[in-house]
């Protein structure tokens, strides 16, 4: 496979975008692993755009590195300052998902209202509406034993 070639203004947008990103990937003292490739493949499939680290201090050989890695995986070389690679792959597209007709929404809506309607809550148990001669009162609240201690020591 041979590495995605870009124009400088797209390599210069996706330098931008990686700016934030905290690298995903860390490249230890064994160089570029088939686990390493593994997981930076799951990382380009789920992010298309990732930062490396790679923590040797050789850096014809992490130049070396940079290029290996975007040619065995089909990305586009961003940026390689120090010891950071930023890589880059377009990601393939999700399905969409279909949404509902407006017939289907709407019967939907209407019998949600007619539920929330049949048994709503307002008065006593059972009953739509509170009685009028008896207006809800609401509850006491009842002080902790250490406040009504302290009520009784100030008085």
């Amino acid at each position: 496979m041979t590495a995605i070639t870009l124009s400088p203004a797209q390599r210069k947008a996706h330098r931008a975008k990686a700016h934030p990103l905290k690298p995903v990937i860390m490249i230890g003292n064994d160089g570029f692993t088939p686990a390493v490739a593994k997981e930076t493949e799951l990382a380009l499939k789920s992010h298309g755009l990732i930062k490396i680290r790679v923590l040797g201090d050789d850096r014809d050989a992490r130049e070396q590195m940079f290029l290996e890695i975007c040619d065995q995986l089909n990305a586009a070389p961003i940026q390689h300052i120090g010891k950071l690679l930023v890589i880059w792959r377009p990601q393939k597209s999700k399905e969409e998902k279909v949404a509902p007709s407006k017939k289907v929404a709407r019967a939907y809506k209407v019998a949600r209202v007619a539920k929330k309607t049949a048994g709503s809550r307002i008065g006593m148990k059972g009953t739509k509406y509170a009685p009028v001669d008896k207006p809800k009162r609401r509850k006491v609240r009842q002080a902790s034993p250490k406040k009504a201690a302290l009520r009784r020591h100030t008085k």
